[in-house]
């Protein structure tokens, strides 16, 4: 797991307190070199933020629309909390406001889940981490 996976996976346990262990195998991670052209979003956002949110079963993941969905995720040490997030790529230019992060939590009351407040501070290190990752990836493809 890389640097970048673990600060992702510390975020979501510190401040959602929701995180665990989940692998999405049947999600693209890469995109076809014949289809980085065609997309309207950027590859290396969408590659980062697979792997960033892949800690969590995924609901949806499409590379065409640029919305990634993931389904509740409770951690196991935090039985009573769980977090849904919702990343969307909006440009095929590699550049913060190309990328949109949101994350719903819900706590366990009184026999239902309650929604509860996710700060925006969370939703900023997750697109933070999102964006640095994706920058690496393209460093790596321009000196590879």
């Amino acid at each position: 797991m890389t640097r970048l996976h673990k600060a992702a996976a510390l975020l979501l346990v510190l401040a959602l307190a929701t995180p665990g262990c989940s692998r999405n195998r049947n999600i693209p991670s890469q995109l076809a070199p014949s289809q980085v052209t065609t997309l309207a979003i950027n590859s290396y956002l969408w590659r980062a933020a697979i792997d960033t949110v892949s800690f969590a079963p995924l609901l949806q993941a499409n590379a065409q629309s640029g919305v990634i969905i993931t389904d509740w995720y409770a951690n196991p040490k935090a039985p009573g909390e769980r977090v849904k997030l919702t990343v969307s790529v909006l440009d095929p230019d590699l550049r913060a406001d190309a990328l949109r992060v949101s994350a719903s939590k819900q706590v366990y009351q009184n026999g239902g889940w309650v929604d509860a407040p996710v700060t925006a501070a969370t939703v900023q290190k997750l697109e933070d981490i999102i964006l640095t990752r994706a920058r690496d990836l393209r460093r790596a493809a321009v000196r590879g």
